[in-house]
């Protein structure tokens, strides 16, 4: 599956101006330079994994919104979030490993 990063850029911009957040504002929630989101906006720069996580949890939503158009919002999602939250980017490098693991697993309910 190939990622179209102009509607990534898109749907994070879109999501932003839903929230009435400008760039800077959104730039400083998630540590990163108020040039490379609107560069990622215009899909000027490709953005990492951990960048997506942290837009996704700035913007109180998942990031499948923005990777394929589809969101999951929900109260376990938030609660979710809020660990992701404080974490180091390597902290957050082995959720995503943990996370991508018990995806793996094909759990049904």
């Amino acid at each position: 599956m190939e990622l179209d990063y102009t509607e990534i850029g898109k749907r994070i911009a879109k999501r932003r101006k839903e929230l009435g957040l400008r760039q800077a504002q959104l730039s400083e929630m998630v540590d990163i330079s108020d040039p490379y989101l609107s560069n990622i906006e215009r899909a000027v720069s490709i953005p990492s994994t951990e960048v997506i996580m942290r837009l996704a949890i700035a913007l109180d939503t998942t990031p499948d919104e923005f990777l394929v158009g589809t969101s999951q919002r929900s109260e376990a999602w938030k609660d979710v979030a809020s660990l992701l939250r404080p974490m180091s980017p390597r902290e957050l490098e082995m959720a995503r490993g943990l996370l991508t693991w018990l995806k793996e697993q094909n759990i049904k309910e």
